[in-house]
């Protein structure tokens, strides 16, 4: 079984600005989240902890982890937004004219300028998710919504274009269960209880 954690809460902006692959710090609740799944996952027996290097995913997984090894994997970071990193909706309508509403229309192939499609995102991290299915125990992986979204599209066969539908919150988190043929979603977005 793949444990798939989105990791903690980061701090909001007023009006929201797209995060994306920016490296941004977890909340005192990001932090607190964190360790009520430390407690909960306390005694369970990982054979592997995989997260993606950006400062939340890596502050998470140290945290729930509690001492034990974790191993930064780029492959599960967030989608790339390129030129939209850090800039709210109303900036990118009137710096990228069209490019918002064609995002819309094209949710799961659209790439926004010098980033990825969720597609790609998808076709990057299936593999490093294939390569975790192992016979011999569990795993959990610490990354981003948009990584785990597009997974969930994949093993449930739903069109990436309807991966905002899934609710996946800070802290969330997913059972992905590998068996001979074909992934299994065990769980979705189970959350913490802080």
């Amino acid at each position: 079984m793949i444990y798939l954690l989105r990791h903690g809460e980061i701090p909001q902006s007023k009006p929201r600005r797209m995060v994306g692959q920016a490296d941004l710090p977890l909340t005192e609740l990001g932090r607190a989240q964190a360790v009520w799944w430390r407690d909960e996952l306390a005694g369970h027996e990982f054979r592997e902890v995989v997260c993606s290097d950006l400062r939340r995913c890596v502050d998470t997984a140290g945290i729930v982890a509690n001492g034990r090894p974790v191993r930064q994997d780029p492959l599960w970071r967030e989608v790339s937004l390129g030129d939209w990193t850090g800039l709210t909706p109303d900036e990118i309508k009137q710096r990228f004219p069209g490019e918002w509403e064609r995002r819309g229309t094209n949710l799961g192939d659209h790439r926004t300028g010098g980033g990825e499609s969720f597609a790609q995102v998808a076709a990057r991290a299936l593999p490093a998710l294939e390569a975790l299915a192992g016979p011999k125990g569990d795993a959990l992986v610490i990354s981003h919504s948009g990584v785990m979204r597009a997974l969930v599209c994949v093993v449930l066969g739903m069109p990436l274009g309807r991966l905002l539908s899934l609710d996946i919150a800070y802290a969330g988190l997913c059972l992905l269960d590998r068996q001979p043929t074909r992934w299994v979603l065990a769980g979705l977005n189970l959350r913490p209880g802080v």
